[in-house]
């Protein structure tokens, strides 16, 4: 099970300044080209603070010049390893596209106010969702789970104010490192680093840029 990638090169010359810029430009390229389902989709990879890891797909669900925000139950295994170590990798896999972003950096949870506005523009189903599920708990069968969901949905029918949950909210990663890979054929693959240098204290910092070996 081998595949030869066959792509045009990337090389230093057609980087933007800042990798959130070049993030955003390769986005726009996957997004638009149609090749991919879920294009936000990512591996969020966490890790106790003895070093024991896990990973899962979490939906990306916005990004700016301060890192990555998604979403999810506090109380869930990422969400209790997040706040006992806050260390975490995000993992982009754009197969179709001979393309992956790597990013590494530190999690923090955002402000309660963005948590409530994106909790807001979620399906009804999904907010109940948010409180029917007890995130990463064990439970007894789905036919409970359904009961908890059915219940929630006689509390608060459609078009009935639901509010967030307050165990449940963003983790926004901000990026030290966001790596940029390009397959191409023979394994010569194009894998240019954006590594923070400084920071000041409003989290803006300079960036260079390292290319390494495939």
């Amino acid at each position: 099970m081998r595949e030869q990638y066959r792509s045009e090169a990337f090389t230093e010359d057609g980087l933007a300044a800042d990798p959130m810029r070049q993030f955003a430009h390769w986005f726009r390229q996957v997004a638009a080209g149609g090749m991919l389902h879920e294009p936000n989709a990512m591996v969020v990879s966490t890790a106790t603070p003895e070093g024991r890891p896990s990973s899962r797909t979490v939906l990306l669900k916005m990004y700016d010049e301060r890192g990555f925000v998604f979403f999810t139950n506090y109380d869930s295994r990422k969400g209790r390893e997040l706040t006992a170590n806050p260390y975490v990798s995000l993992l982009f896999p754009w197969h179709p596209l001979a393309r992956q972003v790597i990013v590494t950096g530190t999690a923090t949870r955002v402000a309660r106010e963005e948590t409530v506005a994106y909790f807001r523009t979620r399906p009804h189903g999904s907010q109940l969702g948010a409180w029917a599920s007890d995130q990463s708990a064990v439970i007894g069968s789905r036919e409970e789970l359904i009961r908890r969901y059915e219940d929630l949905a006689a509390r608060y029918p459609e078009g009935e104010k639901v509010p967030a949950p307050p165990h449940w909210g963003g983790f926004r990663v901000v990026p030290d490192s966001i790596e940029f890979w390009q397959g191409h054929e023979n394994r010569l693959h194009d894998r240019l680093r954006y590594v923070r240098t400084a920071q000041d204290g409003g989290g803006e910092g300079a960036w260079r840029v390292e290319r390494l070996c495939p």
